[in-house]
């Protein structure tokens, strides 16, 4: 979907019948959800709608991209961990560039943009810049990963807690307190876990934690090329090794799919 960046297209009124929700000269993060497009908020449509400048990273469907105005200018800012990226700082400059042009700007972030997507440091450049910004959560992978194996991520008697964790930061695979999470009935998701897979079990293992510890990796979660492997902690490197998963994945530490047997079948048939 190409788009001439370098046009500036006019103020686009929102949705008939409904409040407009961006302003000129105001940079809003929205969080566009997992993929499938029937899970985008109600408020981040009309922005997709209203928006004259959208900033969007590599994981936003293209489905979800189709709905934008079609006079909107389309920028891809996308990251890919330890792959190509555009430099932070210059994300940074163009949000606060558009916004002082008086455009309203839409910076959309895969699933919701206040976990793992650098909102903070955005935030900061356009408060140093002085740009009001605001936030449209969105529905984080986590939910629609752990939607998609019929599990909850915290059940009575099993975990009161839950925890967030991504595989790998700025200074490579990120350490966390692996002694609670090697305790029996600990659950976890992990994000941008695939290249971490043998760093986790290895630091899950040393402090104790079950071999058998069930383990389920979602590709592509809510989407229609969705892939669900369920493992256990002992056998999770090699078998999401022979997966091959070439979209994003969410690692769950601690559950197993309803229908665990039946989708290790399915995900082991198509490895044949």
């Amino acid at each position: 979907m190409p788009r001439d960046t370098h046009y500036i297209p006019p103020l686009t009124p929102p949705l008939p019948g409904a409040a407009g929700v961006m302003c000129p000269g105001v940079v809003a993060f929205a969080g566009s959800g997992p993929g499938d497009a029937d899970l985008l908020t109600l408020k981040v449509l009309k922005a997709l709608r209203e928006a004259d400048v959208i900033l969007y990273d590599r994981l936003v469907s293209n489905e979800i991209m189709a709905l934008a105005h079609d006079d909107a200018i389309l920028e891809d800012v996308g990251k890919e961990g330890f792959g190509p990226s555009m430099a932070q700082e210059e994300i940074c400059a163009r949000l606060v560039y558009h916004a002082k042009r008086g455009l309203k700007v839409l910076r959309l972030k895969s699933g919701d943009p206040t976990i793992f997507g650098r909102l903070d440091e955005e935030l900061s450049a356009c408060e140093a810049a002085d740009v009001d910004t605001q936030i449209l959560p969105g529905i984080t992978a986590a939910s629609a990963a752990v939607a998609a194996i019929g599990q909850s991520l915290t059940q009575r008697g099993r975990n009161s807690s839950v925890r967030f964790l991504t595989g790998h930061d700025m200074k490579g695979f990120a350490d966390h307190d692996w002694a609670q999470l090697a305790r029996p009935g600990e659950v976890a998701a992990v994000y941008m876990g695939k290249k971490s897979a043998r760093f986790v079990q290895g630091r899950m293992l040393m402090h104790g934690a079950d071999r058998a510890t069930p383990v389920t990796v979602v590709e592509n979660a809510s989407r229609a090329d969705q892939r669900v492997l369920a493992t256990t902690l002992d056998q999770l490197p090699a078998d999401l090794a022979a997966a091959n998963f070439a979209g994003p994945a969410l690692t769950f530490l601690g559950l197993a799919p309803r229908a665990a047997s039946a989708a290790h079948t399915e995900i082991q048939m198509e490895l044949a």
